[in-house]
């Protein structure tokens, strides 16, 4: 079956949403899944934790919420401070709260009246889990697969850039050689699975997307390094290519905030995989077409085993 065909984002918004795929939800970058497309994504999520299953991994679920101090020991708000989803809530008097709804009435703004809560919106899926290895790891390490909403403020008509969308992670930490070797083992596996879906993924070097003039000399060496990979797929031809899945080396850089050491005493490097679970939802409707049982029986077979 031809595949869904658009040409702008918008276009291809649109296509998704008289499908019924999507659903229009309101704010720009946040909609609603229609029964189809989320059928598809937990087909699909299965089919990476199954392929994971092989290493033996742990399993674990996080809140779509991560305690600030987290973000701010990371650093994150240092490279991405145009991304973070800070949540704030009512902690006035009860004649600030009788305030509210009368601005509101007035068409006035009351989001002064809020204040910073100690958590914030998981910008990444791994995020969380650094801090409860805090202290020795064991001999061989420790291997983790979770998955978790992850929310970004970047709103655009785009479909495949959301402000809050769904990864799977798989995070190694361990010796520097091991998680490396693992960290690029994943890289060629994970390119494997989207073209097994008969996706034209393709693999590159890539860096993160830091905030500012200080980012870009970040950028380049994460991308000198070879520290990140990315797996790309074409959905909208106007634009390049989309990020699917990225393959990341952090090197110490997690294992030194959170105090995580090897038996040996030396500090533990990590690395992590992570598969967008909306954006290659949307490469196999875009590429396969609107109806998953007119889909290629091959790529049935793996997602419906």
């Amino acid at each position: 079956m031809a595949g869904i065909s658009a040409s702008s984002a918008e276009g291809l918004y649109d296509e998704f949403v008289k499908a019924g795929l999507l659903i229009t939800a309101g704010p720009v970058g946040a909609f609603a899944r229609g029964a189809v497309f989320e059928q598809v994504l937990e087909a699909f999520d299965a089919l990476i934790v199954r392929r994971a299953a092989s290493d033996h991994v742990e399993t674990m679920t996080f809140p779509p919420v991560i305690d600030r101090a987290i973000i701010e020991r990371t650093g994150y708000m240092e490279s991405f401070p145009n991304l973070c989803g800070a949540i704030h809530s009512f902690a006035g008097s009860d004649r600030e709260a009788r305030a509210i709804p009368t601005r509101i009435a007035e068409g006035q703004a009351w989001g002064d009246l809020l204040s910073p809560t100690d958590v914030v919106l998981t910008p990444a899926a791994c995020y969380p889990f650094y801090p409860t290895c805090r202290g020795t790891v064991p001999a061989n390490g420790r291997e983790v697969t979770l998955r978790s909403w992850v929310y970004r403020q970047e709103p655009s008509i785009e479909p495949t850039r959301m402000r809050a969308f769904r990864m799977r992670e798989v995070v190694r930490i361990g010796a520097p050689d091991t998680v490396l070797a693992w960290r690029d083992q994943w890289r060629d596996r994970g390119l494997a699975i989207l073209r097994s879906l008969d996706l034209p993924a393709e693999l590159d070097i890539a860096a993160d997307p830091f905030f500012g003039r200080a980012g870009k000399m970040l950028a380049a060496g994460q991308i000198e390094q070879k520290l990140k990979f990315e797996v790309l797929i074409p959905i909208l031809p106007a634009l390049p290519p989309t990020a699917c899945a990225s393959f990341n080396y952090h090197q110490d850089k997690f294992g030194t905030i959170f105090g995580i050491r090897l038996l040996s005493g030396e500090t533990a490097h990590s690395a992590c995989l992570g598969f967008g679970l909306e954006r290659t939802v949307m490469a196999l409707f875009r590429t396969h077409g609107a109806d998953p049982a007119h889909w290629p029986a091959t790529v049935r077979a793996l997602l419906w085993p």
